[in-house]
């Protein structure tokens, strides 16, 4: 309805008109007056409803829209989660994974020590071993040269008793 005219079923209802000599019938401009007013308190309040419901699902609307504006910053806040979390666990993973190579090349390190020690002691082992048979050679050697010796001088003795 336009603002600069507004008019009530009252206002129809009250309305008077001139009379006039020639003019219409009375009680066709009554009833014709009545149902105007009818229609338009019947129009007036199905517009006080329809605002109502325009009220209400604007209302609604408003509250959509800071629930979807509220989902949106609850999803953006999970992706930064998801993505800080995701990070965390690859500084995490190559944290571990530098640790789990650190320790690997000590015991590499340790393994190959141990080898050389193992190497050394080994050579260290037949050293002593071949000296023990060297020593081991000589004392029979010259125990065999005593008793070739002594079978020697046995020999030299009986021949002049045999002689």
């Amino acid at each position: 309805m336009n603002d600069e005219f507004r008019m009530t079923p009252v206002d129809v209802r009250a309305q008077e008109f001139r009379r006039a000599a020639f003019g219409f019938e009375r009680s066709t401009v009554d009833g014709f007056r009545d149902r105007v007013a009818e229609e338009l308190e019947r129009l007036l309040k199905e517009r006080a409803t329809l605002e109502e419901r325009v009220h209400s699902l604007r209302e609604q609307l408003k509250a959509f829209r800071e629930r979807e504006k509220a989902l949106n910053d609850a999803l953006v806040a999970a992706q930064q989660l998801r993505a800080d979390t995701e990070a965390i666990a690859r500084q995490e993973a190559d944290l571990i994974l530098r640790d789990a190579r650190l320790k690997a090349e000590q015991l590499l390190s340790d393994a190959r020590e141990q080898e050389r020690e193992l190497r050394r002691d080994t050579e260290a082992a037949h050293r002593h071993f071949a000296a023990y048979l060297a020593a081991y050679r000589k004392l029979l050697e010259r125990s065999l040269a005593e008793v070739d010796a002594l079978g020697a001088h046995e020999r030299n003795t009986a021949e002049p008793a045999a002689k």
